[in-house]
């Protein structure tokens, strides 16, 4: 199995580690043959970024994956979500496509025009997405076959008020929000979240985001493999939109810390 490629990387841990600390939504580069096909100029850009960005979360996985008794592995992308974003479906499947934001976004946060009309996502997906899911599948594939298990863990962060594009985005925005899927977030999981995380402030469910990231090859079907999603209000530990990090991200870690380390004692 590849350890890295251009678009992401995968950061070994323990070898008795089950865990994946999924960071998909933290970089803010964009190829230049992506960028061609971008109609915002540059100032325009970067305020997009600032907002769509889940800025300073692979540094929260960092911390936490320093700070843990056992190491967790670590699948970072380094692309921008502007250019895939590879926790959407490529196809009709996905209910962003309501507000321009399937795998490949044509419309931005305050539903502008990101891409032209007409734009055809299929070399963004074949180039990006599909090398990216395959991966991701088969680091997964590797920890069951080292621990008879799999736990991934999405990392992302969200901001304080609701952006435009966001289609559940009138429910309560806790310190700290969960998501859940029915198959694949067991109840433990969920509560040594909660307890982990406990510190942090309230800990909401499935609220302002729900769901969480499983690879379609075990969706639904593998009870091995098991998700959390956890999503982080910004004003926690950053200056919004797009700016510094503050003293709360130490907290965060230690907190993702102990909930690494809860799953790994969980056999």
């Amino acid at each position: 199995m590849p350890l890295s490629a251009p678009s992401f990387e995968l950061l070994p841990g323990a070898a008795d580690s089950p865990l994946i600390l999924h960071v998909p939504h933290s970089a803010r580069e964009i190829p230049p043959a992506v960028r061609a096909d971008i109609v915002l100029g540059d100032a325009e850009l970067a305020r997009e970024l600032d907002h769509i960005t889940d800025a300073h979360t692979a540094e929260l996985a960092a911390g936490a994956a320093e700070t843990a008794r056992v190491a967790p592995w670590r699948f970072v992308n380094r692309l921008s979500r502007l250019v895939v974003d590879p926790e959407r479906f490529p196809d009709e499947r996905e209910e962003m496509l309501a507000v321009g934001m399937g795998a490949v976004y044509t419309r931005t946060t305050h539903e502008d025009v990101l891409r032209p009309a007409g734009f055809d996502p299929a070399p963004l997906v074949e180039r990006y997405f599909h090398p990216y899911a395959r991966a991701m599948s088969d680091a997964v594939a590797d920890r069951l076959a080292a621990t008879g298990r799999a736990v991934v863990v999405d990392v992302h962060s969200y901001p304080t008020d609701p952006l435009p594009y966001e289609l559940h985005g009138t429910g309560p925005r806790p310190p700290v929000c969960l998501g859940t899927d029915a198959f694949h977030t067991p109840p433990e999981l969920l509560d040594a979240a909660r307890e982990a995380f406990a510190a942090c402030g309230e800990t909401g469910l499935d609220s302002p985001f729900a769901g969480t990231y499983v690879p379609l090859e075990f969706h639904g079907t593998d009870p091995r493999v098991s998700a959390l999603m956890v999503e982080i209000r910004r004003d926690v530990y950053m200056t919004e939109p797009g700016g510094p990090a503050g003293d709360g991200l130490t907290g965060l870690a230690t907190a993702l810390a102990r909930l690494v380390d809860a799953v790994g004692a969980v056999g």
